[in-house]
């Protein structure tokens, strides 16, 4: 085999492997805690960082036996990869319009690298490398703090996506310091790189974990598999002197591959704002549609109330008496003698002369009539 085509073959695996580590990154982050250092207490996430690591390494031994141009454009192909295989290993179909998104974002992704121009090897010096770290550690924890404030779970979870693919292009900028440093046998210069190279490292990780939750997977990957690379590419141009090719004529070209990428991210974006606004409307039409009634003691079995049938009024009048012996009901007092009662155990000594107002002359009233006692049951 070639080292052309042993360095397409590793680039592939590559790819690959950094697919099924989002993948298996997404679902801890779907199944999982939601607390920030849940993951590092589950072994499938250990199992993605080994993925991630594994790609990371084919890449670099891809980039040993191939050319930059053709190396870096294949990796940009995780983002294609990891649509069908979330679809065949954990049943999540992507639409349309990912489709779109992820191959519109990729061929931008491709396209920008491949205009990028192949300098000779450089390195960043000691100052460099404190500026571009303070830099680096500024932009992360300014994105990070802002994505606190962001509700939308999607929109938060690219600003997170973002932070984590500045990470992982700044520690791919060290990686390059390191390997220049090692080529030209000072190995101890390349030591704060080291340290620099593992704290981003893990700060791509843990971000790139926690922009997997509640987002689903093509938004978050894709936003890191394009800012990282894009990362190093601007820290190139503007540090190591590095050019797009064709002059002037491939750096306007590079620009529309660019905007073709973003446009790509931004079609993610969109698609799983649309799935969630659809899911909302599908669940509030659902409580729309509920029945009316209550619910039983916990709170989950809907109860209907069954309104009573009405009782026709022929079945009233043709009710028998429930006794043969059942008194009659007396007549009704009228209201103004209710002031005339008398309570004792003795007849009333009201003899129809006294009236409301106190008066005692005149003739009695019809509706003055005798009023019997009501004596209390105690003393009955």
């Amino acid at each position: 085999m070639s080292s052309l085509a042993l360095s397409v073959l590793l680039s592939l695996v590559s790819a690959v492997a950094y697919a099924a580590g989002a993948i298996v990154q997404e679902r801890v982050a779907t199944t999982g805690d939601d607390r920030s250092l849940a993951p590092l207490r589950n072994r499938a996430w250990w199992a993605a960082v080994a993925l991630n690591g594994g790609g990371a390494v084919l890449h670099v031994v891809a980039l040993a036996f191939g050319p930059l141009s053709l190396v870096q454009p294949l990796g940009a192909l995780t983002i294609v990869f990891a649509l069908p295989m979330a679809a065949l290993f954990v049943r999540r179909r992507a639409g349309a319009t990912a489709w779109r998104g992820a191959i519109m974002a990729t061929v931008g992704l491709a396209g920008l690298l491949a205009l990028t121009g192949n300098s000779e090897s450089h390195s960043l010096n000691g100052t460099d490398q404190l500026i571009v770290a303070g830099v680096t550690l500024g932009a992360v924890a300014l994105l990070a703090l802002i994505s606190v404030g962001v509700r939308r779970p999607v929109v938060r979870s690219v600003i997170l996506a973002g932070a984590a693919g500045i990470a992982f292009g700044i520690a791919s900028v060290f990686v390059k310091t390191v390997a220049v440093g090692w080529a030209s046998g000072a190995l101890a210069t390349g030591l704060p790189a080291l340290v620099a190279i593992g704290g981003f490292a893990a700060a791509g990780m843990i971000l790139s974990q926690a922009a997997y939750r509640g987002a689903g997977l093509t938004a978050p990957l894709a936003t890191v598999t394009v800012v990282n690379p894009v990362i190093a590419a601007v820290v190139g141009l503007t540090m190591f002197g590095e050019q797009f090719r064709h002059g002037t004529a491939g750096t306007m070209l590079a620009l529309a591959c660019a905007v073709l990428a973003a446009g790509g991210l931004i079609l993610l974006t969109t698609e799983r704002l649309g799935s969630e606004h659809r899911a909302a409307q599908a669940a509030g039409s659902v409580l729309t549609d509920a029945p009316v009634g209550g619910t039983d003691a916990e709170g989950e079995v809907p109860v209907f109330l069954t309104p009573a049938a009405p009782v026709p009024a022929t079945a009233l009048e043709a009710a028998p008496e429930t006794s043969s012996s059942a008194r009659p009901l007396p007549a009704l007092m009228p209201l103004d003698c209710l002031g005339r009662v008398a309570f004792g155990p003795g007849a009333s000594s009201y003899t129809g002369t006294e009236r409301r107002g106190g008066s005692s002359a005149g003739a009695a009233d019809p509706d003055d009539a005798a009023v019997q006692t009501l004596t209390p049951p105690a003393l009955r």
